[in-house]
């Protein structure tokens, strides 16, 4: 059978995601892109020249975006407009506004890293905002998926600050909340 954004296996991609954030805060650029080809063709189902083209721009976007803090958030941007251009062949969406929300969570999420100022509130309202525009749902439809996605990055910043150590508990535990997490998403646009 095959998979696309409406008809996803959650453990894969949220098992490839806990992968890609791993790799992304320890650096290891090799590993993220093998872990963003895998989520990319278990989310979006595309042709494997398309999946391999589309991760490619996930790993400059998160390049472009990593460094703290002097990033390059119009980079990240138009890297992730590319990745949406690919995209827009599954799911109708318009790839400059996507990728605008997709490094809008990235901003509030990296602002709630490092100030209180910023809730966890904030955070699940971007996300809520982007699943709700790329996959044409409710917003009160994806707000569970959202919510534990920002448990998610709670548990990813804690791993992080206690060293990023692959064996960390931290870890499996944010590997089992991004499946939930995926797993409520699903729920919601299969609706």
């Amino acid at each position: 059978m095959r998979t696309g954004p409406l008809s996803f296996d959650p453990v894969l991609v949220g098992n490839r995601e806990t992968d890609a954030w791993a790799a992304y805060y320890r650096h290891d650029w090799p590993k993220f892109l093998t872990a963003a080809v895998g989520m990319v063709a278990a989310g979006f189902g595309m042709p494997p020249h398309r999946t391999l083209a589309a991760a490619w721009c996930v790993l400059r976007a998160n390049q472009a975006w990593a460094p703290y803090p002097d990033n390059h958030p119009d980079a990240a941007r138009a890297h992730m407009r590319h990745f949406y251009e690919l995209v827009a062949h599954t799911l109708p969406l318009e790839p400059v506004e996507a990728a605008r929300l997709e490094v809008e969570w990235w901003r509030v999420h990296r602002a709630h890293q490092h100030s209180q100022d910023v809730t966890e509130e904030e955070l699940i309202a971007a996300l809520v905002d982007l699943y709700s525009y790329v996959y044409c749902t409710g917003r009160d439809a994806v707000r569970p998926a959202a919510e534990k996605r920002v448990d998610a990055m709670d548990l990813s910043d804690r791993w992080v600050r206690a060293g990023c150590h692959l064996d960390d508990p931290l870890l499996a535990a944010e590997r089992r909340t991004l499946v939930a997490s995926y797993a409520a998403l699903r729920v919601a646009v299969e609706r």
